[in-house]
């Protein structure tokens, strides 16, 4: 399996300093600072990265649960709300799917979905996070 690397830069001090963060394949690279992160400053910050993160590895990882119990979708949609709370630290992500899958039960969907949350990379990764929900939709 292929080794992923990101890189940030970080310039000044903590309030009025500022950074740039890349992804390793050049598809993205954009501006942080503090404003971005604890308050609503242009630019983006970890918290926004790790939710899409999160978000993209659900939505794949549903995906093959789908196509391997013979419901493969015609999409899934994921979005992720991460909280930072106190500390500071990441204290909730809110996971919330809207899928179309072609002949399959509510109950199967629902069981698939779960699964995936569980069970997805990045949500294995992120188990010290004191609480991850899921509000999955069955969309036909």
């Amino acid at each position: 399996m292929p080794v992923r690397t990101s890189d940030a830069t970080w310039k000044g001090t903590l309030r009025e300093g500022s950074g740039v963060m890349k992804v390793g394949n050049g598809a993205y690279e954009g501006p942080y600072t503090w404003e971005s992160r604890f308050a609503e400053g242009k630019g983006t910050n970890p918290e926004e990265l790790i939710g899409a993160a999160h978000a993209g590895c659900y939505s794949m990882f549903l995906s093959a649960l789908l196509t391997s119990a013979k419901f493969p979708p015609t999409s899934v949609h994921t979005t992720a709300k991460v909280h930072l709370g106190e500390g500071p630290t990441i204290n909730k992500i809110e996971l919330n799917t809207e899928a179309v899958v072609p002949g399959i039960s509510t109950e199967k969907f629902d069981e698939l979905a779960a699964q995936a949350k569980a069970n997805c990379p990045v949500s294995k990764a992120l188990a010290a996070v004191g609480e991850i929900t899921l509000d999955a939709k069955l969309v036909k």
